[in-house]
């Protein structure tokens, strides 16, 4: 069983289908989805999605592009919004200096507000980071009350913040881009994580991997990524998926599957 530990069942490319790429992830042997939300309007609808089935997940919280957007969601709104049962983590949430869609100075205020949320209930931190690798460590490593535990997702950045992540207690998760052929550097990072903090994702409906290249990437296609990990860590496959599913499970400790 693998687990896409990252995707966007609400966004365009997938809702036109939703219902199909959840039973094509199924028939591909993907055992659960976390339904990621990057604004606080989607919330409900994100929660919905997991609410419809018990192999679905949720997050709460805002995308580092949609930080200008969002001053008045802070950290007492995000605590507010983990009650419900099927939101097992906060975020995505983090710094994008590629883009910067929305103010530096007001990505690191969302980011904050998202790790005192996530120190506060104990729930793991989905963080985005992109050109922002040292940002992103200091405001990880500011002192908090609880304890931070997350992952990097849809990991790209250097073999020395992938070092520095994990002595902070970060899982990291690959996504499509690790089957790129330009993907070299990222591909000598990935063999050297550690089998107990690996996790696997598709971002979809983005990055599709090889071979599905060039089509809308739906949680079924992370089967595709997993089988290119275990190749360039050489292990099997079922390895693979029992590690970074065990891997899921460890993270995401309010995640539940029917006995």
């Amino acid at each position: 069983m693998l687990i896409d530990s990252h995707c966007h069942l609400n966004y365009p490319g997938l809702i036109e289908d939703q219902a199909g790429a959840i039973a094509r992830a199924r028939a591909a042997g993907v055992g659960g989805m976390l339904a990621i939300s990057t604004r606080a309007s989607e919330w409900p609808e994100v929660i919905a999605i997991a609410d419809s089935a018990p192999d679905i997940w949720a997050t709460v919280g805002i995308h580092p592009h949609e930080a200008d957007l969002h001053p008045d969601t802070d950290t007492a709104t995000l605590v507010a919004a983990t009650a419900h049962p099927k939101v097992i983590g906060i975020g995505e949430t983090g710094l994008d200096y590629y883009y910067d869609k929305s103010d530096r100075d007001r990505q690191k205020a969302s980011f904050r507000a998202h790790i005192a949320a996530a120190r506060a209930t104990g729930l793991p931190l989905i963080v985005h980071t992109r050109d922002a690798e040292a940002d992103t460590l200091e405001l990880l490593r500011e002192p908090g009350d609880g304890e931070l535990r997350g992952v990097i997702h849809c990991f790209t950045a250097s073999q020395a913040f992938a070092d520095q992540a994990l002595a902070l207690g970060f899982y990291i998760s690959l996504s499509g881009i690790l089957t790129f052929r330009n993907a070299r550097d990222l591909q000598a990072t990935a063999a050297t994580i550690p089998a107990d903090r690996l996790l696997v994702e598709t971002d979809s409906p983005f990055l599709a991997p090889v071979p599905m290249r060039g089509r809308p990437c739906e949680p079924a296609f992370v089967a595709h990524t997993a089988r290119f990990l275990a190749g360039l860590r050489g292990v099997s496959e079922a390895d693979l998926a029992a590690t970074t599913t065990a891997n899921f499970f460890a993270l995401f400790g309010k995640a539940k599957l029917p006995a």
